[in-house]
């Protein structure tokens, strides 16, 4: 779970102690938009879970409505991400993580043509645009709350 490491990385930054509310309400939302680039890491073996019996959910969903799915778990957190980010006054980050996510919609719009064709493309480009915006945030709360 990516939550655990962001949360560990902010106590070990401010000295061991729990992070602050905001800290852990992004780490969770970002945790749970990972879940999405779990699935789109499971297109690679999808032949290999029907074969097996694994219960992925590309091999359940199929490649089209498990792209959908992971697109879904990916996006919606960021834009809450955005809107806390507005809430909060930190509207530069929120802005950079708006164009970011801006960025991965024009990625998933390819994705979604060939989701097994271009599931490896996209963990390549659209995760790294994921952590980009992430990186953002961080930086946005760390100046906000020190």
């Amino acid at each position: 779970m990516k939550g655990v490491a962001w949360i560990t990385g902010a106590a070990i930054v401010i000295g061991g102690d729990l992070p602050a509310q905001p800290i852990l309400l992004i780490a969770l939302l970002y945790s749970i938009g990972a879940h999405g680039i779990m699935t789109l890491n499971d297109f690679k073996s999808v032949e290999g879970d029907l074969t097996m019996g694994i219960r992925s959910l590309p091999a359940q969903l199929g490649p089209t409505r498990a792209a959908r799915v992971a697109c879904l778990f990916m996006l919606l957190p960021q834009i809450i991400v955005i809107l806390l980010l507005v809430r909060w006054a930190l509207t530069p980050f929120a802005l950079a993580v708006g164009l970011v996510v801006i960025a991965q919609c024009l990625a998933m719009r390819k994705l979604l043509q060939d989701p097994k064709q271009f599931a490896p493309w996209y963990n390549a480009t659209g995760v790294s645009l994921y952590v980009l915006g992430m990186m953002a945030v961080a930086i946005g709360l760390g100046g906000w709350l020190a």
